[in-house]
């Protein structure tokens, strides 16, 4: 069934593209939600009239998706997590969690525009890319760090191992001198 889109769709293409796609998905998503309007003949000559209007529409959202770009690019969105004991986080970063940090950086982006090409499980620094309108595309930096207080746990647990590790190291010295002393003992009295 061909229809033509109202909205930007983003699986299927940009305003005013007629597409083809399955009866069903038009009837019971397509055209109840106005994103799309049944490719007739009358429809057709409708949409050559609207095309005016269409394209400016189109013209808008490009320039709206390239002033977006603009402010994307070069940003970098910090997320404090916690790691576990062989440095992998719990879980992964998703689209929906970095649409929300951008969105407290003042840039308002839907999930489904940004694309996590390598999923994100370890600590480290991150190359994003968001697709905001067809051609119109903006790469910014994810820097995934640990939690600090996590972090200073860490450090406290790994400081006292090291202390547990010297005072056993010291003890196994001390054994082995007194080992030794108390073999250096028995030869003299045995001379």
């Amino acid at each position: 069934m061909k229809v033509i889109l109202t909205e930007n769709v983003k699986s299927l293409g940009n305003v005013g593209e007629i597409v083809n796609v399955t009866p069903g998905f038009a009837r019971n998503s397509l055209i109840p939600a106005k994103k799309a309007i049944l490719a007739d003949d009358s429809n057709k000559k409708q949409m050559a009239d609207m095309e005016k209007m269409l394209a400016k529409k189109v013209a808008e959202q490009k320039a709206e998706a390239d002033a977006a770009a603009k402010k994307l690019s070069g940003i970098t969105v910090t997320l404090v997590k916690k790691v576990g004991g062989n440095g992998s986080l719990f879980g992964t970063v998703t689209n929906t969690e970095l649409a929300r940090e951008l969105e407290k950086e003042g840039i308002a982006i839907e999930r489904r525009m940004i694309t996590i090409d390598i999923p994100i499980k370890v600590l480290g620094t991150y190359d994003i890319t968001a697709k905001l309108f067809k051609g119109v595309e903006a790469t910014f930096k994810v820097k995934v760090e640990i939690d600090p207080k996590q972090a200073e746990e860490m450090k406290k647990k790994q400081e006292a191992a090291a202390k547990k590790k010297a005072a056993k190291a010291a003890e196994k010295t001390e054994e082995t001198a007194d080992a030794e002393s108390t073999e250096e003992a028995t030869e003299e009295t045995a001379e």
